[in-house]
């Protein structure tokens, strides 16, 4: 990937801001917002017309010494990994104040030579040494007990608050390395298990006992009674009928008809933007690119699939590699974003209802009216005659979902197996349907269009996560569809559970029983 950088990717490696004055000269930095590299040399670098030799910059990381740019060669490079940030500190005279215009010219690899050209004012020497020391961090490794401890003694100093229930934790805390920051502890919430469950799937096949993270008492009763009905009537159907993940840029043309005639130039280019996309996963792989213009400015979404992990920054990656080589080779482009809002990542829309993100997933099945009445005390006609009211209701409130509370069980399971929980926004979205047979049983479906699920990457890897994924046989590689089929299978047993408690004024009897929680605290 990136074979090519086009200037107005190249820029976004100057952090925007950075140029300062010091005592021995003037500051700027960089951040790589591109893809892994290595500095092998510095060709030229002029500010404002005027040239700097190699030794008059030094390179500051905060994982690294200092190192002198007259010392990087090709034999002796610098690492440059996607997100460092490097500080270039220059000796010599002060810049004036004002806007300057800086021009540094690289040797890279694989890039070879690149070009940067920015402009920055000057940043007052004040508002630097006026930043107040911030939360402590260790630039060596700051997933140590003494790391940790040093920012619970911050919080204390803080907020006269010291933390007692933020740890322990039951996995060493660098098993958090690259799914938080600034860590300071575990938020321990309860897991109770319900089923089993059984599955009458594609992928997932047998009975499945579901870990459930929730402080809501009565959740995992509620789907536990769920579960009883669908195992009573022989297992849930379900069947993952789609697969996508997007990225949607947007491209500022000319006027209208450029941005027609960009949008037919991408199409006629497909196969090299899939190639340039697909270069940089072994996962990733483009299906289709859909235009969608709205006055000089065309959308892309780029849609894909990323096997088993849930591939947000999958695709984000593969997106910007197809954009490079779209901008680099495309004449007449004003602007471009890499994200246009129109993936609706994190949001709930419309878009995603129809078009699929992330797994559609349905779940069905025909309850014999006998086994309703056993289980749940409820009629089928009492369900159906809610489910056609609830969608009027849903209607007026321009919900995102015409069932019950698909997201309950959603968040529990989202929780207790490592999901990206900020998802629920677009996972939530369910379509539900039922009808009276001509038997007289009540047959249902739930189709959930934009299920964001992972058993590889993210929070998975975290170990009781994983713990929660093996339960069900669904950690690692080739195991999503299983898990959709199970996650699907699951929100259909809450919202049977919960239809029926509604129809039968069972609702407000199970919370006083079971959900509430008097403890005043610890």
């Amino acid at each position: 990937m990136f074979s090519l950088i086009p200037n107005a990717l190249l820029k976004q490696l100057y952090t925007r801001g950075s140029l300062c004055n010091t005592a021995e000269g003037f500051c700027f930095s960089l951040k790589n917002r591109l893809t892994d590299a290595r500095f092998t040399g510095l060709h030229s670098a002029r500010i404002d017309g005027q040239s700097y030799a190699a030794e008059a910059f030094t390179l500051h990381s905060a994982d690294a010494a200092p190192r002198s740019v007259a010392d990087v060669t090709p034999a002796c490079p610098l690492d440059f990994p996607l997100r460092r940030v490097v500080e270039i500190q220059a000796t010599g005279a002060p810049l004036s104040p004002g806007r300057h215009h800086l021009e540094i010219v690289l040797q890279t690899e694989p890039f070879g030579k690149i070009t940067l050209r920015v402009e920055d004012d000057v940043r007052p020497v004040a508002t630097i040494h006026s930043e107040k020391k911030g939360i402590p961090r260790d630039s060596t490794d700051d997933y140590t007990t003494a790391a940790l401890t040093e920012r619970w003694r911050y919080l204390e100093q803080k907020t006269g608050h010291a933390p007692r229930h933020l740890a322990p934790a039951a996995y060493p805390w660098a098993a958090a390395r690259g799914n938080c920051e600034n860590l300071i502890g575990v938020a321990q919430v309860p897991v109770g298990v319900a089923g089993p469950l059984r599955i009458n799937g594609e992928h997932a096949q047998g009975e499945f006992l579901i870990p459930l993270a929730t402080t809501e008492g009565s959740l995992v009763a509620s789907y536990n009674r769920g579960m009883k009905l669908i195992n009573a009537c022989g297992g849930v159907t379900c069947t993952v009928m789609d697969d996508a993940m997007q990225r949607a840029p947007v491209f500022e043309l000319a006027d209208a008809r450029a941005a027609r005639a960009f949008v037919q130039w991408v199409q006629a280019h497909g196969a090299e933007l899939k190639a340039e996309a697909e270069a940089t996963s072994h996962y990733a792989r483009l299906h289709t690119i859909e235009p969608y213009l709205v006055g000089r400015l065309a959308f892309l979404r780029f849609n894909f699939t990323t096997g088993d992990a849930a591939g947000q920054n999958m695709v984000t990656k593969a997106t910007l590699a197809a954009c490079n080589w779209l901008i680099y080779n495309y004449d007449g482009i004003e602007h471009f974003y890499l994200e246009s809002n129109m993936a609706t990542d994190k949001k709930p829309s419309q878009l995603n209802t129809l078009q699929t993100r992330g797994k559609r997933v349905t779940a069905e099945l025909t309850i014999p009216r006998a086994v309703l009445r056993e289980v749940l005390q409820v009629e089928p006609e009492q369900i159906d005659r809610h489910s056609r009211i609830g969608q009027v209701g849903a209607w007026q409130a321009g919900a995102n979902n015409n069932g019950l509370h698909s997201v309950n069980g959603l968040a529990a399971l989202f929780i207790a197996t490592g999901q990206d929980v900020a998802c629920l926004a677009e996972s939530s979205a369910a379509i539900t349907y039922s009808e009276i047979t001509p038997a007289g049983d009540l047959y249902g479906s739930i189709t959930l269009p934009s299920l964001v699920v992972g058993t590889v990457g993210g929070g998975t890897g975290l170990p009781t996560q994983r713990e929660c994924l093996e339960l069900m046989g669904c950690y690692g590689p080739d195991q999503v569809y299983k898990f959709a089929e199970i996650v699907v299978g699951v929100i259909a047993a809450g919202e049977l559970s919960l239809a029926a408690a509604i129809s039968s004024l069972d609702w407000v009897a199970s919370h006083e029983s079971l959900g509430r929680n008097r403890h005043t605290g610890m």
